[in-house]
Parts: structure tokens; C-alpha cells; sequence
């Protein structure tokens, strides 16, 4: 998969995701470290990469604007180590690919898994 790593979380997540055969940039390494929320949405929108984040923002600006794209993997977990996220999003990825390739924003609690369908309503 496409992954665009949030600023959130650790540039190693990307290095991890990629050393697990996926395609994984940091938002720091695409020049979008600072810059708003929409505009990093907008960057995975149009780079057709699913947005890691453990920023909630991201949901309520899908929901505004009724966006189908793109798919958004929300951690809301205490462990947000690099090791941590990559291994509990690829642990998973079995069971929220499709969605994630359909449009969906997904969170990752501890102990829960949650899938919406995008848009969000």
C-alpha cells in the first residue's frame, strides 16, 4: 500500500512500513512538515496514499467536506513508538486493506478496531 505518514508520528514509521514492502513517506520528507491539515490531506488525496495520523482533526475535515478520499488510519493508542504503529497497522492490514482501497477512515484503540465508510456522514 501508499502510506503518507503524518508529522504526528515518527519519521521511523515510514522507514518500517517501507522495509515491510509498502510505499511509505513521512509528510516531513515531502515538504508538508508545518503546513495545515487540509493541505496534507490534499497531498495524500492526489498522491492516492492512505494518511497515518494520531491527529482527530483529520475525521472531522473528512466529515465537513464529505470527502471519498483519502483513507485515513487513526491511532489512538498509548503506544505511538514507531515499532508500535507499524506493528499494530500491519498486524491489522489484512482486515482494513479493502476499506482503506474503498475509502474509509479507520481507528486503531487499544483494544477496538473501528471502520467508517467515506464519506463520513
Amino acid at each position: 500500500m501508499r502510506f503518507l505518514v503524518d508529522e504526528c508520528l515518527s519519521l521511523r514509521v515510514a522507514d518500517l512500513l517501507t522495509t515491510a514492502g509498502h510505499d511509505a513517506v513521512h509528510v516531513a520528507t515531502e515538504g508538508l512538515a508545518g503546513e495545515p491539515d487540509e493541505v496534507v490531506l490534499g497531498h495524500a488525496q492526489v498522491e492516492a496514499r492512505v494518511l497515518l495520523s494520531a491527529d482527530t482533526d483529520f475525521g472531522e475535515i473528512l466529515s465537513r467536506t464529505r470527502s471519498q478520499t483519502p483513507s485515513v488510519v487513526l491511532f489512538r493508542r498509548g503506544d505511538r513508538t514507531a515499532t508500535g504503529i507499524a506493528t499494530v497497522l500491519l498486524d491489522n492490514l489484512d482486515l482494513i486493506e479493502d476499506d482503506l482501497n474503498k475509502g474509509a477512515f479507520v481507528v486503531i484503540a487499544e483494544e477496538r478496531l473501528r471502520i467508517r465508510a467515506l464519506p463520513v456522514r
